[in-house]
């Protein structure tokens, strides 16, 4: 596979417009890779917020980063030095000019909540995600659902050296990193929030059955799982309900972001253990849904429809009020066709119907369903329908 990642083009698109871009994104996904790797007019000067000596540099941002403003400066884990987003947009409102600044972030612009107020109008942001499919080549599919795309775990020589790597990343985010954004509670506590929401990996969020659980507030649990989505690890897919009379199922639906970490806490080492799996058609339903979104979140949102009668969809995806796909996802080379899709596609007036199953090809099953796989879904659907 190729190292250049899909956001790269992005991001220089982006230095050409704003002064100062933002990339998030979990840990290890890559993101000062990307950064210290570009090819540009202008050099990089890079800082690690993590480190005391480049934090000591920064005691008067003014006075240090007005050395610098013939180069990019890279500002890497802008969220150990929040405070910087005031500092930077005075430098910034002295001298407007693009691509000034990177910063990087392992939480969302609105965990730091300073960032939003801060910067408006001059920061553009970029979420940089694992791996995906079209990124390692489609033949890679298997080994991308059970590793997981973070580069290191996708990228290990052997499952069990991949499996090492990706508990150690849970180990780390659990005793530190989720901490640092604001989950405070015991490592032990975070362990078994975490656990349970992979056991849940694909149904409907309820925080007072995991409160109950944990000996935990709904309140708390609920702030819990906002740092977890802010971390990016988990992904709450919301119900799609405009305009629609029926009754709806109002909770979002929760998914573990990374395949390859949600097969480490229910230890699936390799892709046979992974296949007889009780949940395996969770995990793929997860992985699939985590696809398509990445390859289509800069142009439709995504939600899921199920009502009390029992009509759903494992994924919708809309744009400008307008339902372009009701999406079902199958592991199954011949996919029986759920009474409960036939009516979501009628419900929300959807323009396509699709099945995504373990097929080779693209069929039309019946008038207003189509069937393909996961890879020609990627490839050929998507780009037609957006």
């Amino acid at each position: 596979m190729e190292n250049v990642r899909i956001e790269e083009a992005l991001l220089k698109e982006y230095l050409e417009i704003f002064p100062a871009v933002g990339i998030v994104g979990p840990r290890q996904v890559g993101k000062t890779t990307m950064a210290k790797s570009l090819s540009l007019d202008s050099e990089i000067h890079y800082l690690d917020l993590e480190s005391s000596a480049d934090r000591l540099k920064l005691n008067d941002p003014l006075l240090y980063l007005k050395n610098y403003t013939d180069k990019i400066v890279v500002l890497d884990e802008i969220q150990q030095m929040p405070e910087l987003f005031a500092e930077l947009r005075g430098l910034i409102d002295s001298e407007r000019k693009a691509g000034r600044f990177i910063i990087l972030g392992s939480a969302s612009p609105q965990l730091i909540r300073k960032s939003a107020d801060s910067l408006a109008g001059r920061i553009g942001y970029i979420e940089l995600s694992p791996f995906s499919l079209p990124e390692v080549g489609y033949d890679h599919e298997k080994e991308l659902w059970l590793k997981g795309g973070f580069p290191l775990a996708f990228l290990a020589k052997t499952e069990r050296g991949s499996m090492i790597w990706r508990k150690n990343f849970i180990k780390t985010y659990i005793e530190k990193d989720l901490n640092l954004l604001g989950l405070s509670a015991e490592s032990r506590t975070i362990e078994r929030f975490w656990r349970m929401l992979s056991a849940t990996h694909g149904n409907l969020w309820n925080a007072h059955s995991i409160g109950r659980s944990l000996g935990l507030t709904a309140p708390t649990i609920s702030k819990y799982l906002d740092i977890m989505e802010g971390a990016f690890l988990i992904r709450r897919l919301l119900p799609y309900h405009v305009n629609i009379s029926k009754r709806l199922v109002k909770s979002p639906k929760i998914y573990l972001r990374d395949s390859g970490i949600l097969h480490a806490f229910k230890e699936v080492t390799n892709y046979d253990t992974l296949l007889n799996d009780p949940n395996v058609g969770a995990s793929w339903e997860g992985f699939v849904i985590e696809q398509i979104i990445n390859a289509s979140k800069e142009t439709s949102q995504a939600y899921f429809y199920r009502t009390q009668q029992g009509a759903e969809c494992d994924l919708l995806l809309e744009k400008n009020g307008k339902v372009l796909a009701c999406i079902e996802v199958k592991l199954s080379s011949s996919p029986k066709i759920p009474k409960g899709f036939r009516i979501s596609i009628e419900d929300t007036k959807a323009e396509n119907g699709y099945v995504i199953a373990s097929v080779n090809e693209t069929f039309r099953i019946e008038p207003d369903i189509t069937v393909t796989s996961l890879e020609l879904f990627l490839k050929e659907v998507l780009p037609e329908i957006l």
